[in-house]
């Protein structure tokens, strides 16, 4: 359990707080490209760290972010007009550029230059894999972007998913780094009968109560959970969080690929999740069966609220549209799909659950080793001034999680060294080895 101390300075993102400064160390992902892919079209509301934003695609192409508040008397600048490489208040007339720079201030005095001392907060802004980045942070010079391999690849190599979630981003992102609910929220219902033996859905399904591994990392922390597999050999899922809000679920065969998550907090009681996949081996194919498993449901459209975009249609409000007929017949949730089992149940904690009333196990482990790393940074951050993991090293990040079959006296670090590395071919691996139970 976390103290209620403890507890806030973990969940708290917004302006002034330690993990909200520990936050604005990195460059963050804010939208995707395709919200935004028209100069001079409409501007978009974003809400970022408890921050109000307006984003908007200049003349020339460059992604502006601005407060949303004008600077003249506080009119929102989502009505503003969007032209000539500027956004316009319409109350009044000011303009301001993608770096916030008042340039027209037209109902002053021509001979006026007042516009020169006015100005709205910006932020800089990156693009790169179908996703805006933006660099909330106090350096002139921002660091680089993380080196995440799903959002490097060339053009139609990748793709990106998006989902909002109502509830604090902390709940969120430990939902990917606790291995052992797959047993239970996921697959509770199917019986290891059903699993083909020798695959990665056989293990998981005859032992669901794993042994976990725990050790820091130059990113943040990784986890193996092992169980038994045949012979002299053990089963790994081997997973990772990076610093600050960014998980690698151990789903799929090491070595092949995946995928990076990203929980992006909007504010304290709302987070943006970001799905960045791709970097299969050629050749290498995911069944129609995972597909269905992992497919993230309908979704609401968009509207141009703040807490307006990426909305599922399950939700509280319809009990995540549960079936308890096929609850009690063939499906351990009655929830469909693996994505919405995991919204329902972090949402139902309440949008910031109070975790002085936990009691931990030995399950927790990863879970336990991530906050601890992350209380440490924002308060090494507060009180000395040290840069968090991975700031300034971006490297760090080209990694890669998964599924992997071992002898069971290897050394799990050193022999899956090369597999976790990201950018590397190995084209003797085969996705069939993971079997017929989506998941697992």
């Amino acid at each position: 359990m976390l103290s209620n101390e403890d507890n806030q300075l973990l969940c708290r993102i917004g302006p002034g707080t330690p993990m909200g400064d520990l936050m604005r160390q990195y460059w963050l992902p804010a939208f995707v490209t395709s919200e935004l892919d028209v100069p001079d079209g409409p501007p978009l509301r974003i809400r970022l760290l408890g921050e109000d934003l307006i984003a908007f695609r200049a003349t020339s192409g460059e992604v502006g972010l601005v407060q949303n508040a004008c600077p003249h008397r506080g009119a929102s600048l989502f009505f503003g007009r969007n032209e000539e490489d500027g956004l316009r208040c319409v109350y009044h007339g000011w303009k301001f550029d993608v770096t916030g720079a008042c340039v027209d201030m037209p109902s002053e005095p021509a001979e006026s230059n007042f516009k020169t001392k006015v100005r709205a907060k910006s932020y800089p802004t990156r693009e790169r894999g179908g996703m805006v980045w933006v660099y909330m942070g106090p350096r002139e010079v921002p660091p680089q972007l993380p080196h995440l391999e799903q959002n490097m690849l060339p053009d139609g190599e990748s793709s990106i998913r998006s989902i909002q979630r109502e509830c604090n981003w902390m709940q969120a992102l430990e939902g990917d780094i606790d291995t052992t609910h797959l047993g239970f929220l996921h697959l509770g219902a199917i019986p290891v009968e059903e699993a083909t033996p020798g695959t990665f859905s056989y293990y998981a399904l005859a032992d669901r109560a794993p042994k976990h591994a725990v050790v820091d990392t130059d990113f943040g922390t990784m986890y193996g959970a092992y169980r038994p597999a045949e012979e002299d050999t053990t089963y790994w899922r081997i997973a990772n969080f990076l610093f600050p809000f960014y998980t690698m679920t151990p789903v799929g065969v090491l070595g092949i690929g995946g995928s990076v998550r990203c929980w992006v907090p909007m504010d304290d009681d709302h987070t943006m999740f970001f799905m960045f996949s791709g970097g299969m081996n050629p050749g290498a194919s995911v069944s129609p069966e995972r597909r269905a498993a992992f497919n993230m449901g309908a979704m609401e459209p968009n509207t141009t609220g703040w807490l307006g975009r990426w909305r599922m249609t399950a939700n509280a409000d319809n009990d995540y549209q549960v079936d308890r007929e096929s609850q009690k017949k063939d499906s351990y949730t009655g929830i469909t799909g693996i994505h919405l089992q995991d919204q329902a149940i972090t949402e139902s904690m309440g949008h910031i659950y109070d975790r002085s009333h936990e009691h931990l196990a030995t399950s927790d482990s990863m879970v336990i080793r991530s906050r601890r790393k992350l209380i440490e940074a924002a308060k090494a951050l507060r009180d000395h001034g040290e840069v968090p993991p991975g700031v300034d090293n971006p490297e760090v990040y080209a990694v890669r999680t998964g599924g992997v079959i071992l002898p069971r006296d290897a050394d799990w670090i050193d022999a899956t060294s090369e597999l976790r590395k990201a950018f590397l071919k190995h084209a003797e691996l085969t996705p069939a080895i993971l079997g017929n139970v989506p998941g697992a």
